[in-house]
């Protein structure tokens, strides 16, 4: 299948300021694109394009002062498969994991193992590790925090979380991220876009979504703590060790957003219907 994906981002902005975006679709997705992706800018400014130490693209710019909008369209092949599921996957112990796997076990900045490492272990020590672990810590997570965005917060951590029970989906996946890292499975976060395809109506306004991989028996494999189900279509824009490593702008000075937009939408091929599923 064809997907359509792109964002719109409206600021304002008191004074020429420095921004890295992160919004060109993730290097490993670069085969699937129908033509190498762009980002630009109103009014026009250079863009410098450059890989991040995780792997993303990022997009350097000065904006002048004044309002600005930063915008993004790709079209992407994809195959059109719902997110496998591999239950015989196993969990490695800390002393077989590859030394770059140690990374991924470690707290970051909105995973605060050393706050939820007890907790953990109460919650999940009895689960069987590898896939069985993770689903049981996803169905945790999924049924723990109540989804609002009227209550969401940037600076709220896992722990935070954990105990004020709501939250958004960076919030589910941070979480999630954490209670892994505490039982010793690697796992990192991941930012893109999730359409509705293959989902029933009503639709939620479109928006970035968050989730994370996992890595099992050599790989790394996609989980999703928000909506815990299998999905189709879902677009990698950026990874790291929780949302502080991928904001999707980062400004080095002060900005007001004043308009934001994001869509993924299936392209009917041969034809101009297209599926909205943002």
């Amino acid at each position: 299948m064809l997907i359509q994906c792109g964002s719109k981002f409206d600021l304002l902005l008191p004074q020429p300021t420095p921004i890295v975006a992160l919004l060109k679709v993730h290097p490993s997705r670069e085969g699937d694109l129908d033509m190498p992706e762009q980002v630009w800018t109103t009014p026009d400014v250079p863009v410098h394009s450059y890989i991040d130490p995780f792997g993303n693209w990022c997009s350097r710019m000065l904006a002048p002062a004044g309002p600005f909008s930063i915008r993004s369209k790709v079209t992407v092949r994809d195959h059109g498969l719902a997110d496998p599921q591999v239950r015989e996957a196993r969990q490695l112990p800390v002393e077989a994991l590859p030394d770059e796997m140690l990374t991924w076990l470690i707290g970051s900045r909105y995973c605060d193992t050393d706050l939820l490492s007890d907790t953990a272990w109460n919650l999940f020590q009895n689960t069987a590790p590898g896939w069985e672990r993770v689903q049981a810590i996803c169905d945790f997570v999924h049924n723990h925090i109540q989804f609002d965005y009227q209550r969401a917060r940037a600076t709220r951590s896992a722990s935070e979380a954990y105990y004020e029970q709501v939250g958004v989906c960076r919030d589910f996946t941070h979480l999630a991220i954490t209670f892994c890292r505490c039982m010793n499975i690697p796992a990192r976060y991941c930012t893109g876009y999730l359409g509705d395809i293959g989902m029933p109506p009503p639709y939620p306004p479109g928006d970035f979504a968050a989730w994370m991989e996992v890595w099992l028996d050599g790989n790394w494999w996609t989980f999703d703590p928000r909506n815990n189900v299998p999905r189709i279509g879902r677009v990698l824009v950026a990874r790291g060790r929780d949302a502080a490593d991928v904001p999707l702008i980062h400004s080095f000075g002060m900005n007001t957003l004043t308009g934001f937009e994001v869509w993924s939408d299936e392209i009917v091929e041969g034809s101009e219907q297209v599926q909205m599923s943002a």
